[in-house]
Formats: C-alpha cells, structure tokens, sequence
C-alpha cells in the first residue's frame, strides 16, 4: 500500500488515502494498450460506406448494340463495371468492424495505465469534484490552481453541473468511473481522480 495526498480544489492537502499495490503497482505493458485502444478505435468506426453493384446502378439493363457486325467489342449492358456510371466491383459494403479483446486483458490494460499516470507523477486525488453552477471559467481557473492543463476527470457519478463546465474546454475531459477506458486514460496528460471515483476503481479492479 502506498500513502498518497488527497486534495481539496484549493490545491491543498487535506487527507491520505491508500494505493493498492495490485491496481496502481501493475507493471506497465504498453503493448496491452496497443491492443484495448485499437479495438476501441475499431468499435467507434461507422461502417456505413457502401458501393452500388451492377446490379443496383439506376441504368437499363438492354445490351447496348448488337453483339455482331459493328467493329467493336462485344459490349452487353451499361451497367457494366467498365462502363462510366456502371456498378462497382469488389466495393465497400456496409460492415460491423467492431471486435472485442479478452476481458482480463481490458483490465491489465487499465492497471497498466492507471500505474504508469501514478510512476510518472500524473495522477491527482481530490477529496471532491463539486460546482455549483455551470461555468467553463471556474473549472478553467480549477485546472489552473491544480496545474493541469490537459487532464482527465474521473467522478463517482452523474454530476451534469461539473460535466457541462468542462465540456468547452478541449484538454479537459470529465468522465463516470464505469466509463474509465484506456484511450482516455492515455489521451490526457493528468488523471484526476475524486476519492469516491477512487473507491469504485479500486473495487472493481484489486483481484
């Protein structure tokens, strides 16, 4: 167990918590991360780009000329894929590209990541994470007092008044605790966590 400092919004020291060794004391696999980011870039993707095959091009479908006795090659309709407007051959169709990795791997790559935030002195413990309106400026001015300027936070739960201040700020991003992935966690310089977001990660992850 290592003792880490808890802050309060004032940057001040307030309390200690304890780091389990077995979510903050992982060794950092980078070649984990290769794999959980990729599939998560993969589940985000579209799939909707999509090709008309000859047989769905908007054309007649009557031979052109005749097949004898003009000069030219044979031609049949002008759907043809070697004809301008034709179909398209071996074309994009729509597609799932979503894959899933091994949950036990998801969850290495999460210790990994939250280990390398905590090796690399990037990680933050704040006693709380609350606003009391919705203000871009006062959560800008609250990164500016804990020195983050490109950073990710992570609450207990639903907070729609600290979630909407921060959305307007592009290095600032502010997510649930059952949200935690790993592109997030890598895309942002700091981690800052809340100690009940603390409290859940813990729980979900010392196995």
């Amino acid at each position: 167990m290592l003792k880490y400092d808890v802050l309060n919004m004032e940057n001040q020291k307030v309390d200690q918590v304890d780091l389990p060794d077995t979510v903050f004391g992982s060794e950092v696999k980078e070649h984990l991360f290769w794999e959980v980011v990729r599939s998560q870039m993969a589940s985000r993707r579209s799939g909707t780009a999509a090709t008309k095959q000859r047989s769905e091009v908007a054309l007649s479908g009557v031979k052109m000329y005749r097949q004898k006795g003009t000069g030219r090659a044979r031609a049949g309709d002008r759907r043809s894929p070697v004809r301008v407007g034709g179909g398209t051959i071996f074309g994009p169709l729509p597609r799932d590209y979503r894959y899933r990795v091994p949950k036990k791997v998801r969850r290495a790559a999460v210790k990994s990541a939250l280990s390398m935030k905590l090796a690399e002195g990037k990680l933050l413990v704040l006693d709380e994470l609350k606003m009391v309106e919705i203000k871009t400026k006062k959560f800008a001015e609250l990164m500016s007092r804990l020195g983050v300027s490109s950073g990710l936070f992570v609450i207990e739960s639903r907070d729609e008044v600290v979630e909407k201040s921060a959305r307007n700020i592009p290095r600032a991003k502010v997510l649930r605790v059952d949200g935690l992935n790993v592109y997030d966690l890598l895309r942002y310089e700091h981690l800052v966590l809340t100690k009940g977001a603390l409290a859940k990660i813990e729980g979900a992850l010392a196995q």
